[in-house]
């Protein structure tokens, strides 16, 4: 997700940047032909690598509107999916933490609310409030969403109305994650369950009563900042089971 300030909060590990001038000439006498840098090399091997993941996802499973991947990340927009496996971990925590007929908010959090929907948990009710108009095809659930605005909500979304509320702000910035905070204690009736940055912890335990839990997400890409997770209840994520 994104706000209207700039910054990003997820920098990709080793950049995987092209340099400015990628094509380099051979220094052999017999063989002239353009050569790509070592870096470029790098970068479209990453490329490949992720196109044909996607399209081995696309072969062996059954793709719907809430797979994770129909909407594709936007680096510009900040946005880095969870993984497969911890968006599943992810969510099915937030259905045990919200229980039957619960109610579930996925503040900034895509990739954790296309999970919860793939599941089709007919127990649970859940919505997301997101900056990227693109999640507004999954209707009435959608809510648009400005951190910077953290209380400018729909009247439908009252007060203390969720049984839980995961978030994970845009930014790793003391800023946002107290604008969010805001949100997040307007939303739910008591749990939360936060994902941001490891350099984090201080500020969530600050603005939001949450701890720091064993399990650490993954991204579909990897990331120069740690993330993790954190709750202000007695979690699932501090076990070495998976639901």
């Amino acid at each position: 997700s994104i706000s209207a300030c700039g910054g990003g909060r997820r920098s990709r590990n080793g950049g995987g940047r092209v340099e400015a001038a990628p094509w380099k000439m051979s220094d052999t006498d017999d063989d002239d032909v353009p050569q790509l840098s070592s870096q470029a090399l790098a970068a479209l091997q990453e490329f490949y690598i992720e196109q044909q993941q996607k399209n081995d996802i696309r072969t062996t499973e059954k793709c719907t509107e809430y797979s994770l991947g129909s909407i594709e990340e936007n680096w510009k927009l900040s946005q880095f999916w969870y993984d497969s496996e911890t968006a599943l971990r992810l969510a099915n925590e937030a259905i045990q933490a919200a229980g039957k007929g619960g109610k579930i908010a996925c503040v900034s959090a895509p990739s954790i609310y296309q999970k919860l929907k793939e599941l089709d948990s007919k127990d649970i009710s859940t919505c997301i409030l997101e900056y990227d108009q693109r999640f507004s095809v999954y209707g009435d659930e959608y809510f648009f969403y400005d951190y910077n605005s953290p209380l400018d909500l729909p009247e439908n979304l009252t007060a203390h109305s969720f049984d839980i509320v995961v978030a994970d702000p845009p930014y790793l910035s003391e800023e946002c994650l107290r604008k969010t905070a805001d949100t997040i204690k307007y939303l739910t009736k008591r749990k939360i369950l936060l994902c941001t940055g490891a350099i984090m912890e201080e500020q969530a335990a600050k603005y939001l009563g949450v701890k720091m839990c064993k399990f650490i997400p993954k991204h579909t890409r990897n990331l120069a900042n740690e993330f993790r997770c954190y709750v202000n209840y007695d979690s699932g994520l501090d076990s070495d089971s998976v639901y």
